[in-house]
């Protein structure tokens, strides 16, 4: 259940809201006026968030690659290393 905080809170209990973002490593949602308006988070667990998108990133090209027939046999491409290696 994702923890929900004021922006009032954010202001008198920051030591409170920075020890739940690194103790569950979840964003906590910060209401102004009883909407939503920020998500804060621990530098882990963003660049955990971030390091997700960029592997996702690169796993999409590598399925538009096979979707344009932009692939060879892995034994071709490892005889092309090779032969580049002794070059």
């Amino acid at each position: 259940m994702p923890t929900i905080r004021s922006s009032a809170d954010l202001r008198n209990c920051y030591s409170e809201i920075s020890k739940l973002c690194h103790d569950y490593s979840e964003p906590v949602f910060i209401t102004k006026n009883g909407k939503g308006d920020l998500a804060v988070m621990s530098i882990e667990a963003y660049e955990q968030l971030t390091a997700r998108f960029e592997l996702y990133g690169l796993i999409q090209e590598g399925l538009n690659d096979i979707a344009a027939g932009r692939i060879r046999p892995f034994s071709e491409a490892m005889a092309d290393i090779r032969s580049k290696r002794k070059k």
